[in-house]
Parts: structure tokens; sequence; C-alpha cells
């Protein structure tokens, strides 16, 4: 029997689009085109091969060239993938909000990776576009992708995504939802519509704190903040992206986002990223305020998997604030992860410092309480493990309670956070403890996660 085989780049597009079904979407049918199953995990793949392709015809792109762009990670994903395919080498230079699984795969893909900051604008000489260019304009046999103003990014969309749509949803379309991160998405689909069907409304999702909506909405461009949504919003107009077709925007805040792509696994099982909640939440909340039946459709931009650091671990989200306890205005508060919600990594007395140093890697905790019936009997930190196997390695094997402290400094909820402060001043770890049920522990992370949360609200 005869095999077939098919390149990588051949399975780029022709993305499945499914139906929500057990999310509320009013009156109307709400569709998400699922372009995290594009080998490269998002909807960049397809931008990446027609900009490197349009390289290669106008000649700026040579054999055994560089790629260099700035980009908040899936664009430099998927230009590593393609351009790891053709044989080109890829350096990219990324904001420091990147997860950290977008940049794991980017080194695995062999990518070199320029790290600088997302709090500062157009013009500082840390800004992440300003930086890409002028490193292309130093480095030999470079081309500077420029995925913000090159024509092939929106030409994709207009040729591929589009089309897609149109023929997925037999001709019969109402809305489009997209956000726009270098406005590729949006203004290939606003041609591809106005060409084929005029009556499609285009509506814009934005994170809040970009200045894309307000733009739309007033004519005119606000003072930009910052989210944590990666991959979507501006603090500027892109030069490809063409606004002018936009019917509505909607402003969606970090935790909204965020919530709602929680949901969107949660309820339908599609594990998306953090600009997929955006637009999701335009989407739902663009579907609810329709007095009529309508066919709409957005995206999952990308894949999940690759925030399982960020917004589907909850300890993050925690610590950023988006998760919240019930407050008990007491020490209670300073504790993100609590013993009765099985939130902290603890350790036996009897377990082998082996078995210490490996929660010490695999937790990226520096302490932990040592727990016997559901008590706290001791505590222990890098620096008993080390002192105890440095003369010879095989101590790995003594158990926790030959090196464990039993000097615990406890404290309970109704004290002074002063007294948090005392005790770690003196290089201990404050314990909290109900009466006699332990809570957890506070950390300095953990006290000042607190303190920026009070400032926040």
């Amino acid at each position: 029997m005869a095999r077939t085989t098919t390149k990588l780049l051949d399975l780029i597009g022709n993305t499945p689009l499914v139906p929500i079904t057990r999310l509320d979407t009013g009156p109307c049918e709400l569709f998400i085109k699922l372009e995290s199953q594009n080998p490269g995990g998002s909807i960049k793949d397809r931008i990446a091969v027609a900009m490197i392709e349009a390289a290669e015809r106008d000649g700026r792109l040579a054999p055994g060239g560089t790629l260099i762009e700035a980009t908040a990670g899936n664009t430099g994903l998927a230009l590593a993938l393609v351009g790891l395919a053709k044989g080109y080498r890829t350096t990219l230079v990324i904001p420091d909000k990147m997860s950290q699984e977008k940049i794991f795969h980017l080194r695995a893909l062999g990518a070199e990776i320029i790290m600088t900051r997302s709090d500062v604008g157009k013009g500082h000489p840390e800004y992440y576009q300003d930086m890409a260019e002028a490193l292309a304009a130093r480095t030999p046999n470079s081309v500077y992708v420029n995925q913000f103003g090159n024509p092939a990014n929106p030409d994709a969309h207009e040729r591929t995504t589009g089309p897609e749509i149109w023929a997925q949803m037999d001709a019969r379309v109402d809305a489009v939802v997209c956000g726009v991160g270098s406005g590729g998405t949006l203004t290939g689909l606003t041609r591809f519509f106005r060409r084929v069907a005029p009556n499609v409304k285009m509506v814009l999702a934005d994170p809040a704190g970009s200045v894309l909506a307000g733009y739309v909405e007033h004519g005119k461009l606000g003072e930009a903040g910052s989210w944590l949504v990666e991959g979507i919003g501006e603090d500027f107009v892109p030069p490809i992206a063409d606004l002018s077709g936009v019917a509505e925007a909607y402003t969606i805040d970090d935790a909204q986002s965020f919530a709602t792509a929680r949901e969107l696994l949660a309820k339908e099982g599609i594990l998306a990223g953090s600009s997929s909640g955006t637009l999701l939440a335009a989407a739902l909340r663009y579907c609810r305020s329709r007095e009529r039946p309508e066919r709409v459709v957005t995206f999952a931009c990308d894949s999940g998997n690759k925030y399982l650091s960020k917004m589907y671990n909850d300890y993050w989200m925690y610590d950023q604030g988006f998760i919240t306890h019930a407050s008990r205005g007491d020490l209670t508060d300073l504790v993100q992860r609590r013993f009765a919600e099985g939130s902290v990594v603890t350790i036996r007395p009897g377990d082998t410092l082996l078995a210490a140093f490996g929660r010490f890697r695999l937790y990226d905790v520096s302490q932990l309480p040592v727990v016997e019936d559901g008590r706290v009997v001791g505590i222990i930190d890098e620096s008993d493990v080390l002192h105890a196997v440095v003369s010879e390695a095989t101590h790995f094997g003594d158990t926790v309670s030959s090196v464990m402290s039993t000097r615990l400094e406890t404290v309970q909820p109704d004290a002074p956070l002063t007294r948090i402060i005392d005790i770690l001043d003196a290089g201990m770890v404050p314990i909290v403890m109900d009466g006699e049920r332990f809570v957890g522990l506070v950390t300095r992370i953990d006290l000042l996660n607190h303190l920026r949360r009070r400032i926040r609200h």
C-alpha cells in the first residue's frame, strides 16, 4: 500500500472552525477558528510563510541568511519554524512579558533571543521594534521581517484566512471578531470581506491599556497603559493596520481575558491562549448585545499550552491578583498558598534529603515546611541540605528530620504586619497559624505581592 507524505509547511492553514455550544452567546451563533492547530501552534504560521517567501522573491533574503524580528512570541515561533524548514537562522527581540513556554520553545528551535523591556514605548532605545531594526541594519545577510509594516502579512489573511472562513460558514457570516497585534489579520479580512460580502462587520477586541479601541471610537490616540495579555494590543497604530472597517470595538481587561480563556477550557474543552480570551470575551459581549440572531466568527489565535505557567497556573493568578481569597483583614491575607487547599509544598520528617532537593527544584521553592499528621514540626531550606551533603554526597540519603530546624517562628493572624517583617529580616520564615491549625508560609515575594495588590486596588 502506497504511503503519502506531507511537507510540514503544507500543514499551515485550513484550520478547523467549531461552534461554541456551552457559553451564553445570546441570540447568536458563535464559531471559533482553531488557529492553534497550525504546526507552530498559532495563526502567525500563515504570515511567517508569506513574509519569508516574499523576501525570497524580492531577493532580500539569500540562502543561509538571518531572519530578524521584533515579536511578542508567536510570530517569532512561526519564523523560527519556517526558517528552520528553509535553512535560515532566526534572531528575535522580545519583550520581557513573554511566557517561559514560548522562550523554551524558541530556544529549542535554535532561535537566538534578545530580551528587552515591555514597559517602554516607541523611540526608547530598548523598545523592541527599534532594537530589531537597528540589529538588522548592522547584521550582514539579514532581513528585518517587520511584521508591522510588511504587506505580505495582511495579504496572507486575504488569500487564506478569509476564504477559509467564508467557505466553512457556507457564505453566511455577519461579524468577525479580531484583535490587532501587527494588524495583519484584521486588515486582510477587511479587504477580503469588502470584496465578497461588504455587509460583514469587523469587530475589534482590544486589551485594556492598548490605544486601538480608543482610536477607533474617538479618532485619536490616547495614552497607552500596560497589559499582560500577549500578542495583541499596541501603543501605536501599526502601519499595515486598516481600522477603517471596524464597526464596533470592545476593551477587555486582563482579568476578563484570563477568566474567559479558562472558561473556554472548562466548558468547551478548548485550550487557547491569552489573546484568545480577549477575543472570545469581546465576541460574547457582541453576541449578547444583539437584538436578532447573527453568525459570528472569532479565533483561538494560539494554543494555551504556551501559558500553562501563567494564566492556567492558579499560583500565578493568585500572585497577580486575578484569583483572590475572601479578605479577612489580617495576616491570613498574605498567605496565597494555603495548606488547607493542598497548595503548600511540604515534606515529611522521614523523607530523604534527596526528596527535599527534588521538591526544591520541581516547585522552585527554597524552603519546605516539615509536616507530620497535619502539624508543622520543622522547616528545611536549601542551605540545610547543602551543609549536610557538601562533605559527602551519600548524605542525600539522610532523613529530613536529621537536619531540619525545629526553631519555628509562628504568628497568629491578628499579629501586626511588623512581626512578619521582623521575622523575615532575621532570616527566618514566618509560619501563620490559626490557633493550632497550619495556614501557610509567608515569603518575601508573598508580602511584595500583597502590597502591590493594595496599591493596584
